[in-house]
């Protein structure tokens, strides 16, 4: 019985670590929706007043919440926004028009008011652009905790508002502007009256960042992201996915199946270093924002951040110094602390002030090297004519001299050799008939 209870707490431990490490390799989908975040379209939601000032702000570059480039013009796609009800669910698309006659659905809300006040909320991804069963919702949805919270926490008008205690979250919801808004009795149905080629006079699209750039300036979000909302894997309810997908309103382009077929998208996740830019963007934006000093994560070699979280057994692999869970010091080699790689220390290139060793060739005994005749790089003694035929009883190699300041290589030559005789039928210059040292010398014969 306890090997059996040690093994379902074995298997939970096991399924919560791969749970949070396939929440930590989220961060990037390789999809064309990594360019438009969903946390940030929920929280635009939260925080939006009516469905026309949502789609406003969606399509806003000073949100830099819209990085979609689905037609691959090289400029930014208007999202469009279409509310379709039926009684108490509205199911609220988010569309992109590629043509006249062509638009791609990018994700869909569906909120559903209950008969007792309730209200539930989910956005969900396309499948074209982020899988399958893509679901965001909000944190702690209904009967999972009970909270205190301002009605809207997201929402400026409310943030002088007292506390006020709520069973659950479902309420909260319901108290959210454009939530409110949209169930009105006298609520007028938001269709956007925008089409391909006609746009509203304010919006001017322009040039789609790199992932990374934008990913650099929605990091410093996370804390928010995470704390409001989370991935779910199913729908509150069973109906809307049914509803959505077979009830016709959902819009599939050919041009986005086709390029993301080919990989076309994943041009925009090739400059890991213009995160760095991203987040200084945000830092300018928000300088007293908590999170403005939050280091950003390193990037693997596919370019796919390495994010450490509390409770992942899969170790970072950022480089120390840009990865806050990496707490190993930093050293240099040749800093004056002794430090240095393994491996990279060799005799004769130490210097000065770095904490190394000097060492020298001449700090070698001769005797170290087995003397075996080298053609190509020494010649025996006998081999010239003139040399004096060595004494066999006299060692191969003088002895070290202890002397640092009379020791020298074992290579070079002695300056009192004497000066070689060449024959007689071979003409001598000038400049190589002197041995420095010597006490002969040959003067140069000139030719009968």
């Amino acid at each position: 019985m306890k090997n059996n209870i040690w093994l379902i707490i074995i298997a939970l431990l096991l399924f919560t670590g791969t749970q949070v490490i396939a929440q930590a390799e989220e961060e990037k989908l390789d999809l064309p929706g990594d360019n438009l975040n969903l946390y940030a379209v929920m929280k635009l939601f939260q925080e939006s007043e009516t469905l026309e000032g949502f789609e406003r702000k969606l399509n806003d570059e000073e949100t830099q919440i819209n990085n979609l480039d689905l037609d691959g013009d090289n400029r930014i796609d208007y999202i469009r926004v279409f509310d379709n009800v039926d009684r108490n669910l509205h199911t609220i698309s988010l569309k992109v028009a590629l043509g006249q006659n062509e638009e791609q659905d990018v994700a869909v809300f569906f909120v559903e008011k209950k008969d007792d006040g309730q209200v539930l909320i989910q956005l969900v991804g396309d499948e074209d652009l982020y899988g399958k069963d893509y679901i965001i919702e909000p944190n702690s949805p209904s009967g999972d905790d009970n909270r205190v919270e301002t009605p809207n926490p997201g929402y400026s008008a409310d943030r002088d508002r007292p506390a006020v205690q709520q069973n659950n979250t479902t309420y909260v919801i319901a108290s959210w502007p454009v939530v409110r808004y949209i169930y009105v009795p006298n609520y007028v149905i938001w269709r956007s009256p925008w089409r391909w080629q006609y746009y509203p006079s304010y919006w001017r699209p322009w040039r789609p960042h790199y992932w990374h750039y934008y990913y650099g300036y929605h990091y410093h979000y996370h804390n928010y992201y995470n704390g409001h909302f989370r991935r779910w894997n199913s729908y509150r309810n069973p109906v809307w996915q049914t509803y959505y997908y077979g009830g016709g309103y959902r819009s599939r382009s050919v041009t986005v199946t086709r390029r993301s077929s080919r990989g076309d998208y994943r041009n925009t996740y090739s400059r890991p270093s213009s995160a760095r830019q991203g987040s200084a963007v945000f830092v300018k934006r928000n300088p007293t924002a908590p999170s403005a000093n939050d280091r950003l994560p390193s990037f693997d070699r596919t370019g796919r951040p390495v994010v450490s979280r509390p409770g992942t057994s899969r170790p970072s692999t950022g480089r120390p110094g840009t990865n806050p869970g990496v707490t190993q010091p930093v050293t240099r080699p040749g800093a004056g602390n002794g430090s240095s790689r393994p491996g990279a220390e060799r005799p004769g290139t130490g210097r000065p002030g770095t904490g190394r060793p000097i060492t020298t060739p001449i700090e070698r005994p001769a005797t170290t090297r087995p003397v075996t005749p080298n053609p190509g790089r020494e010649r025996p003694a006998t081999t010239r004519p003139g040399n004096p035929t060595p004494n066999p009883q006299r060692p191969a190699t003088r002895p070290v001299n202890p002397s640092p300041a009379r020791e020298k290589p074992a290579q070079t030559r002695p300056a009192t050799r004497p000066a070689l005789e060449r024959p007689a039928n071979r003409q001598s210059t000038p400049s190589s008939s002197r041995t420095p040292g010597s006490s002969r010398q040959t003067e140069p014969k000139s030719n009968p």
